[in-house]
């Protein structure tokens, strides 16, 4: 496995690109928007530049991963010689098929076809394919350069050789893979994740507890390196209601999304990324 094309330049996106050209790999990354491109490129600088101040990596280090990374804006370009394609665009079921349904059609024979989505389960992609024995899931987690887990999802189609591909990648991108046997919606990490996030508003919505005094309790009491709520500002209240979202549609026992997140999103405060989320940042 040598070339890597990562499908979709936003935050998750254009991180797990990044994060393989660090390793070595030639990375594709495509956005059918240009000013996407740009902007992740500008955004990951910034990110990069606070890393090398605490020592993370060095600026060689950040040169020559750039060197590995190729903007594209033509999906069969990007894909054509590809090992391995990682698609990471928004969390909707229908475009998500019709992307694969394209990977499928301009992605070399061999080449891996995987899901960063979380929620969306790729038995529901594969279907799209030809090769449904190479689909599967590869779920990072934001950010990715410091989150050292990444989830790989074998469903009933997945071939065990394409499984241990992917086990592989992430090895070799110097993440620990963590091989579900099984799909579930969610998967290991994230269904734990949803529980507490729950409770949390739970908490805040009955009125028994304030965002900081919840966010005290995990990370003094629990130990949590972060709280539900600075959580949820981090990754995006929009990332958060489309996971519960897709559950709540998906699961019989799962909740529908929080009024508070949706009246939220509403008023367009979807967190850092905006300035104002259940936290204000400037």
């Amino acid at each position: 496995m040598n070339q890597i094309s990562v499908i979709g330049a936003g935050l998750m996106g254009s991180q797990i690109a990044l994060c393989a050209a660090f390793a070595g790999f030639k990375v594709h990354l495509y956005d059918v928007d240009e000013q996407r491109l740009q902007t992740s490129q500008q955004q990951l600088a910034k990110q990069m530049e606070k890393y090398i101040k605490k020592g993370l990596f060095s600026k060689t280090q950040f040169d020559q991963a750039n060197d590995n990374l190729i903007l594209e804006t033509s999906l069969s370009k990007a894909i054509e010689q590809a090992d391995l394609v990682i698609e990471a665009i928004v969390e909707d079921l229908t475009l998500k098929r019709n992307l694969f349904q394209q990977l499928d059609e301009f992605a070399p024979p061999h080449a891996i076809l995987a899901t960063n989505s979380s929620m969306i389960v790729s038995s529901m992609l594969a279907s799209s394919t030809t090769r449904p024995d190479k689909v599967c899931n590869l779920h990072f987690f934001n950010p990715v350069f410091l989150m050292s887990v990444v989830e790989v999802v074998k469903g009933a189609h997945t071939s065990n050789e394409t499984a241990q591909a992917a086990v592989d990648f992430v090895k070799r991108i110097h993440k620990t893979p963590l091989l579900l046997q099984k799909e579930i919606t969610g998967f290991i990490a994230n269904r734990i994740l949803t529980k507490v996030m729950e409770e949390a508003m739970f908490l805040l919505e009955e009125g028994i507890a304030t965002v900081e005094e919840i966010d005290l309790a995990c990370t003094k009491a629990l130990n949590h390196p972060i709280g539900p709520f600075a959580l949820m500002d981090l990754t995006g209240l929009d990332t958060a209601y489309a996971i519960q979202k897709t559950q709540f549609e998906l699961e019989n026992d799962a909740k529908e999304p929080s009024p508070l997140l949706k009246e939220k999103l509403a008023h367009g405060q979807l967190g850092r990324k905006t300035g104002q989320g259940f936290y204000t940042y400037q």
